[in-house]
């Protein structure tokens, strides 16, 4: 089977399309939700979500702490599930993210949640599904059905769907007039070339993938694909903490995926790639950036720019009919 024909290709390339009909769908109830946040600001924001859905809420609780100074923290459904233990949670915004809005642990701490005096928002692609109906404001992602066992769509328009949140909560004229411009963007991220990655990634059987600042929030998706689809073992770290114990790993010809885009992590990255260098690992790099690149044993260039927020939306778009090829 070629890639071009699997499941998880075709819809990687319906992702625009998706994100594009999610911003356009609701755009008005997010404004409304944003002025409501802006007037009745909680004391702290708290994710449910489990797999690509939970690496979403990490991109988020990036978002809410760069962009509002406010805590952001991802909920451990077996404190509620297992252990039996409710949290204070009266006047928090509580965000529940799933695909599928299936999940009985993730439905339950959400009724908790919300009988707890939390407000209570569902990001979910079925918007008729158990999540939905649990929490107080659903917002449907309009990513379609996902036939692929490894969610693309659904994790993108999350992503989008957050962005968009914090712009409206933020009033962030700049985010705005950018996401606008997204779904174009992601089109064009979808038909980069990165033949070069495949050729160097398809004799090994694992690696790193490195990244800082909301790139490192998409390490995470994209070391878990890497593992769902190739059974490549990869694990996303933070670039930050590489340089401690697991520099150890890092041996001659050892695979680092490492992301830098246009962002305020890129100075110490930089840096991270020159130091990496010397240790003799094989770096791919995804980056827009020259001075990123020109450190590269592969590089694997990013050639759109939008914004320091959706370059990495941008990022794991590129990614992901990647990782297909690879897969095949």
């Amino acid at each position: 089977m070629k890639a071009a024909e699997s499941m998880m290709y075709k819809e990687t390339l319906q992702a625009p399309a998706a994100v594009e009909q999610a911003l356009k769908e609701n755009r008005s109830e997010m404004e409304l939700l944003g002025t409501f946040l802006r007037r009745h600001t909680p004391p702290f924001v708290l994710t449910i979500a489990r797999g690509s859905s939970d690496h979403a809420a990490l991109f988020g609780k990036y978002l809410i702490e760069t962009r509002l100074g406010l805590v952001c923290s991802s909920a451990i459904p077996s404190v509620y599930t297992v252990y039996g233990q409710q949290l204070s949670l009266n006047k928090a915004l509580v965000i529940a993210i799933s695909q599928s809005g299936e999940s009985p642990d993730l439905i339950e701490v959400t009724r908790q949640a919300r009988r707890g005096g939390a407000l209570t928002l569902a990001l979910v692609n079925q918007n008729k599904a158990p999540l939905a109906q649990a929490a107080e404001v659903v917002l449907p992602l309009w990513a379609g059905a996902e036939e692929a066992v490894a969610a693309t769509k659904s994790y993108l328009a999350t992503l989008a769907s957050l962005a968009q949140l914090v712009a409206a909560w933020a009033e962030d004229k700049v985010l705005k007039e950018a996401l606008a411009m997204l779904p174009e963007a992601m089109y064009k991220a979808a038909y980069v070339s990165w033949q070069a990655g495949i050729e160097a990634l398809v004799g090994a059987d694992n690696g790193l993938v490195v990244g800082r600042g909301y790139a490192f929030a998409v390490a995470h998706e994209l070391a878990l694909k890497l593992k769902e689809t190739s059974a490549f073992h990869a694990e996303a770290l933070s670039g930050a903490e590489l340089l401690h114990g697991p520099l150890a790993l890092v041996e001659p010809d050892f695979p680092l995926l490492v992301l830098v885009p246009r962002d305020k992590p890129l100075p110490s990255m930089v840096a991270l790639l020159e130091n990496l260098r010397a240790k003799g690992g094989h770096l791919l790099v995804v980056s827009s950036e020259a001075e990123a690149l020109e450190l590269a044993h592969t590089p694997l260039l990013l050639p759109i720019k939008l914004h320091p927020v959706l370059d990495s939306i941008l990022l794991a778009q590129a990614f992901y009919p990647f990782a297909a090829e690879l897969a095949v």
